[in-house]
């Protein structure tokens, strides 16, 4: 695993659109997801220990935000011939033992990955109801802490605070702090070739 932090993408970039495959056997494009007040965008996989670290309270949280306007979709975009775990099988698994409560959808080609800048997972986009990027940064402070090789505890609990404050910034017509802390994590799993370019 490398950590990687997230790459920083200009604030008002406008999100790309994409139709990818759910856990669902669905075809889910971002039109779909979209919030009438702003829509995150994660890019997550299922054996990151920085993704499982915030995965409960993230499921939290987005069933909280979502009621309240904000749409949520989740995007794996790993290589699953090399890292078999985010295999979309194990997708279906990770969505129904987290609970996650948004579409977690697959991006085999990792197109989606290449236009989003994404870099690693968890990466973290908050766009406004004109699908313009008003935040890219972590789900809060919290890490967890590396023991050995595979190996990782928690040492503080995930609250979700950074990323509250700008979508409670979006709802309240306030705005969102421009100073914004990258997501750190591992890195996406590219593909060979898919990485040319990527830092």
């Amino acid at each position: 695993m490398t950590l990687t932090p997230s790459s920083s993408l200009p604030l008002g970039t406008t999100a790309p659109d994409f139709a990818l495959p759910s856990t669902e056997g669905e075809t889910v494009s971002l039109a779909d997801r979209q919030g009438a007040v702003g829509t995150v965008v994660l890019f997550i996989c299922n054996h990151c220990p920085y993704v499982i670290h915030i995965a409960d309270r993230l499921a939290e949280v987005a069933g909280e935000y979502q009621a309240k306007g904000i749409g949520f979709v989740a995007i794996n975009s790993n290589d699953t011939e090399a890292y078999p775990d985010d295999s979309l099988e194990n997708m279906i698994r990770e969505k129904t033992r987290r609970g996650y409560p948004f579409p977690y959808l697959l991006d085999e080609s990792q197109e989606v990955a290449r236009a989003y800048d994404a870099a690693c997972t968890p990466d973290i986009y908050l766009f406004d109801g004109d699908r313009k990027l008003v935040y890219h940064g972590q789900f809060d402070e919290t890490r967890p802490r590396r023991i050995s090789s595979g190996n990782y505890d928690a040492t503080s609990t995930p609250t979700g605070a950074d990323l509250i404050a700008a979508m409670d910034a979006l709802i309240l017509d306030t705005p969102v702090p421009a100073d914004q802390k990258p997501s750190v994590g591992c890195n996406i799993k590219w593909k060979p070739g898919n990485d040319a370019g990527v830092r």
